[in-house]
């Protein structure tokens, strides 16, 4: 039997506990705090009075009160005081980020990708806009740095963070973590994470995942990804690289994948299917799939016909891990967006026919509400990870 917790890792895991739901929330009274952790109003002061000596919080007395007696104080984040660095890189951009404790983004610079460019391409721009921000943020409060998180579209091959130019295991890029730890200025704590993996992460923690415990994060940028949360938490898999449902079987006698197999999903479904079907294979991004779009909706045949046929297979797909997933909410991000939103009715109508019906009662489907930038916000909430998990030794070392 394990032993009980003593008071100090109790205490260190309350500490968090309040501090996570401070990021979450942003500003909160103590009598709020007090009927949601379920801890004492003495407790909970002692708590504050900790992390505010620590510079993660401040306590005021909130402006207007409507309720008799001495105002409950207010628990405020402060942005300023503890930040991480975020990156993303996608299938057309590139973006960088500096964000605030409470999820302000303080400061953000993004690049063009060139189509099919290698990552390592990346490091210049990422090296810049790291730099360029860390300078701005020492010429003003220089607030302490926590940590880095990188979101990649590209498959990340854990624990050592290298990126696969492909899907081919001999396609392997630079490790993708030493190439953005060379140009942090503070060398931070740096984690990584895939792009669908990040942005359900991002979703679920402050987006149209809140609250929900099953969630199924669906982005079609370059392949098909999702990202899963399962009872509460993310889930990543043996070596973190869950999520590749674009490699699932869907049609034996398909379309050759790039992966060497036949007919896997994202050969049906996703950017690429609805390019090739619509005549514009040699184009890539999201506004080359919302020219498919416009087009669809201006009455272009060709263009209808594709996005009615990918929507349909994005049902078929959808329907299956859903049977698998059991989820409460499906999110379809990235390009699927525009896809999903341009053709529900197929979407929904192939869904129906391949999905249990106990399994699909309850489910709903959604677009991110944090849209293109979930990718990067789940990335910065990776950076904060180990400040929430212990927030006056993470703050201490920082």
């Amino acid at each position: 039997m394990r032993p009980a917790p003593s008071q100090e890792e109790v205490r260190r895991q309350n500490l968090g506990a309040l501090l996570r739901f401070v990021h979450q929330h942003g500003a909160v009274s103590r009598a709020e705090l007090t009927a949601r952790t379920g801890l004492n109003r003495s407790t909970i002061g002692a708590l504050t009075a900790d992390l505010a000596a620590a510079g993660l919080v401040t306590e005021q007395a909130p402006r207007q009160t409507r309720r008799a007696g001495r105002p409950s104080p207010l628990v405020t984040p402060l942005s300023g005081a503890v930040c991480g660095y975020a990156v993303s890189v996608e299938v057309d951009r590139v973006q960088a980020a500096r964000v605030g404790l409470g999820g302000v983004v303080l400061d953000r610079r993004e690049a063009p990708r060139p189509p099919g460019s290698p990552v390592s391409a990346s490091t210049d721009p990422l090296a810049t806009f790291l730099t360029e921000m860390h300078t701005a943020a020492v010429g003003g409060a220089g607030p302490r740095t926590i940590g880095c998180g990188v979101a990649v579209t590209s498959r990340l091959r854990a624990p050592d963070g290298s990126v696969s130019r492909g899907v081919q295991p001999t396609e392997v890029d630079e490790p993708l973590r030493a190439m953005v730890t060379a140009a942090l200025p503070d060398n931070p704590q740096l984690l990584t994470g895939g792009a669908a993996d990040l942005a359900a992460y991002a979703e679920h923690t402050r987006g149209a995942a809140t609250g929900q415990q099953n969630v199924i994060y669906l982005c079609g940028d370059g392949g098909l990804t999702a990202g899963i949360i399962a009872d509460g938490r993310r889930f990543a898999g043996r070596q973190g690289t869950a999520g590749e449902v674009g490699h699932m079987v869907v049609r034996p006698d398909g379309y050759r994948c790039r992966c060497g197999s036949q007919g896997c999903w994202e050969t049906e479904a996703g950017e690429r299917a609805l390019l090739h079907a619509a005549g514009a294979s040699e184009q890539h991004g999201h506004e080359a799939v919302r020219a498919v779009v416009r087009a669809a909706s201006f009455g272009d045949p060709t263009a209808r016909a594709a996005l009615r046929r990918v929507a349909e297979w994005l049902g078929l797909g959808t329907g299956n891990l859903i049977n698998i997933f059991n989820p409460e909410l499906v999110i379809f991000g990235g390009s699927l967006r525009d896809i999903f939103l341009a053709a529900a009715a197929p979407l929904r109508s192939r869904l129906n026919q391949v999905t249990l019906p106990e399994q699909l009662s309850g489910v709903r489907l959604r677009t991110p509400a944090l849209g293109d930038d979930a990718a990067l916000l789940g990335a910065a909430e990776l950076a904060f990870e180990q400040l929430l998990a212990d927030p006056l030794g993470s703050a201490a070392a920082a």
